[in-house]
C-alpha cells in the first residue's frame, strides 16, 4: 500500500471514529509503530489531525460544539480515571458545581454515598444524580438540545444566588496563552460564572484538549487547578498552575 492511499484510510478511519490508536493502525495495515507515527505526523503537517498521546484526533474547529452523546463515546477510558480522581477531591459536607460536561457527567457514579449537594446545568446529569440518591439543584434557563446543557440569562441569575465549596468543569480548549475556552459565548458565561461562585476551581480534560483554543474564554490557566492524564510535556501549564495527571 503506498503512503497516500494509507493517508486517505487514517484520515477516513479518524472520521468515522473520532479518533485514532496508533497500535489499532498498527494491527490494521500491518506496519511498524514508527511508518504509524511518522504518518500522523506528516497528516498533522497538512492540518488534518492533531496527535495526542497514544494516536490522533481531528482537528478542533473552534466555532464547533459536538454533541455530548458524540463526546461521550470518545477517550472513555481517559475521562473515567480523571472523573474518579476528581471525585475523591469532593468531602463530606461539601456544596459542589458540575457542568454539563461528559467527564462531570462520570463523575456521578464516584459521589454515591457521599454527603454533598449538588448543583449542575446537565440535563444529562439529572438522572444520574437520582439514581445515586444525591440532593441536588438544576438551573432553569434555555436549554441547548446538542450539549443537553442549560444556558441564558435566569441560569446566571440563579447562580447568583449559590456558593460552592468546589466546581468541576470540563473545557474544549486548553492554551497556556488563552486560557481555557468553549465554542459558545453563552456556555462560557455559564462557567465564568460558576467559577466566580466556587472557593476551589477544577477543569476536567483529556490530553487531547492541550493547545486547542475554541471561541470563548471563560477562566485564565492560573484559576483553576487542571486534572487531566497523559504524559505529554505540560510544563508550561504547570508553571501557571496546579496540573495534576492521573494515571492507571
Amino acid at each position: 500500500m503506498i503512503t497516500e492511499e494509507r493517508h486517505q484510510l487514517i484520515v477516513s478511519e479518524l472520521k468515522q471514529k473520532g479518533s485514532v490508536r496508533v497500535a489499532d493502525l498498527v494491527e490494521k495495515f500491518n506496519i511498524s509503530e514508527s511508518t504509524i507515527r511518522r504518518d500522523l505526523v506528516q497528516l498533522e503537517a497538512l492540518n488534518y489531525l492533531k496527535r495526542v498521546h497514544g494516536g490522533a484526533v481531528p482537528v478542533q474547529n473552534k466555532f464547533v460544539e459536538k454533541s455530548f452523546n458524540d463526546k461521550s463515546h470518545q477517550f472513555v477510558a481517559q475521562k473515567d480515571l480523571i472523573a474518579q480522581y476528581a471525585a475523591s477531591l469532593v468531602d463530606e459536607g461539601d456544596s459542589i458545581y458540575l457542568d454539563s460536561g461528559t467527564t462531570t457527567y462520570e463523575m456521578i457514579k464516584y459521589l454515591k454515598g457521599k454527603e454533598i449537594v449538588v448543583v449542575t446545568n446537565g440535563l444529562s446529569h439529572v438522572e444520574s444524580l437520582i439514581e445515586y440518591n444525591i440532593p441536588c439543584f438544576v438551573l432553569g434557563g434555555k436549554v441547548k438540545q446538542k450539549t443537553k446543557a442549560v444556558v441564558g440569562y435566569e441560569a446566571i441569575s440563579a447562580l447568583h444566588r449559590y456558593r460552592f465549596d468546589k466546581c468541576f468543569m470540563g473545557s474544549n480548549g486548553v492554551h497556556s496563552l488563552h486560557g481555557f475556552t468553549t465554542p459558545d459565548p453563552e456556555e462560557a458565561m455559564i462557567k465564568e460564572n460558576a467559577i466566580k461562585a466556587s472557593n476551589n476551581v477544577f477543569i476536567l480534560v483529556d490530553d487531547s484538549k492541550f493547545g486547542e483554543v475554541s471561541f470563548t474564554r471563560f477562566a485564565e490557566i492560573g484559576e483553576a487547578t487542571i486534572i487531566t492524564n497523559g504524559d505529554d510535556d505540560l510544563t508550561q501549564y504547570q508553571d501557571k498552575t496546579t496540573v495534576k495527571v492521573v494515571r492507571k
